[in-house]
């Protein structure tokens, strides 16, 4: 069957050399590991402390899905160093993880001005941030997941390696996994897209992120900063590993999870979202995380609050826990 419908031709669009881009974060700008000055403080801190820590003394895994917001605000380094002393046992994020994870590590800065470059199509169009395009390639082509091929680009290519989440949790063993909307990164506004293979790389990070879902009994699943993809990716996943748990009359109930957002919620978050007529209802992160999916024997917490002084809190407080 041949498609009615004519396709965007890519051939004609113009990409700049990234350090043409004005970029807000540069790499000597990225935080150092400091314990704040002004930790963040909540009531239910020090008892999701504990079942971290109690996750980790048992060998049960703690998995952090972020979106792209605490590496723009300059805080890899934190995530690095939790996965370097094996509190972070799967690191999961959307595609713009791996777009500012790239950038940094390329050297050029990430986080462009939208409203700047946008005007004349500028945006995203930028020629060294599309050889995430052949990561991706060479990860279809090898049937790698899209973290697992970045960490080791970044690690063998780079000349800043060491701002990288990916390549961190290459390094450490730790999988990494990246979960993309087709559509939703600059790269895949480049002519060198090729979207079977962002799919096929991105469907296996899925089905690797879907295995560690599966061993979540007892373990932490921390949902940093993204409202749509993390909930989804997560929601599927956890329906795959109980039905198959569910035929070895197995459960995968007993876990707990934790959002970090900047969103209000009432202190009786956990007795669910409100109805379907509230906006409230549709912040996925509330019903899916911290409601639906623990009514069976988990526990949720919810901490709302700026990533820069909760990401380095939990990384304080988790490094004395130790």
């Amino acid at each position: 069957m041949q498609s009615k419908y004519t396709v965007f031709d890519r051939r004609y669009l113009k990409c700049q050399p990234l350090q043409a881009r004005e970029s807000d974060l540069q790499p000597e700008n990225i935080k150092e590991l400091l314990t704040p000055t002004n930790p963040f403080s909540a009531g239910d801190w020090l008892p999701f402390i504990e079942a971290v820590i109690a996750a980790r003394r048992a060998s049960r895994p703690v998995i952090l899905m972020m979106g792209g917001h605490p590496i723009k605000l300059g805080l890899s380094r934190y995530i690095i160093d939790l996965m370097k002393n094996g509190w972070i046992t799967h690191l999961a994020g959307n595609g713009a993880t791996a777009v500012h994870d790239f950038e940094l590590a390329h050297g050029s800065g990430t986080s462009e001005n939208v409203e700047r470059y946008i005007k004349d199509g500028q945006f995203g169009m930028w020629e060294d941030t599309g050889t995430l395009n052949m990561v991706a390639d060479y990860a279809w082509i090898n049937n790698l997941g899209l973290g697992e091929a970045l960490g080791w680009w970044i690690d063998t290519q780079k000349s800043h390696p060491q701002y990288s989440i990916y390549r961190a949790a290459y390094e450490y063993n730790v999988p990494a996994t990246v979960h993309v909307g087709i559509g939703a990164d600059i790269t895949h506004a480049h002519e060198t897209c090729n979207g079977c293979a962002w799919g096929g790389a991105s469907y296996r990070d899925f089905l690797i992120f879907a295995n560690t879902i599966s061993q979540l009994e007892g373990g932490v699943f921390i949902n940093l900063g993204t409202a749509v993809t993390g909930p989804e990716v997560y929601l599927k996943a956890l329906s795959m590993a109980r039905n198959v748990a569910t035929q070895r009359h197995e459960t995968i109930a007993n876990f707990t999870t934790a959002v970090f957002d900047l969103v209000q919620l009432p202190s009786t978050f956990r007795d669910g979202p409100p109805d379907k007529d509230s906006p409230g209802y549709y912040y996925r992160p509330w019903k899916t995380i911290l409601y639906r999916t623990v009514q069976d024997g988990g526990f949720s917490y919810y901490f709302c609050g700026d990533h820069r002084d909760t990401l380095p809190t939990l990384w304080a407080t988790l490094s004395r826990g130790s």
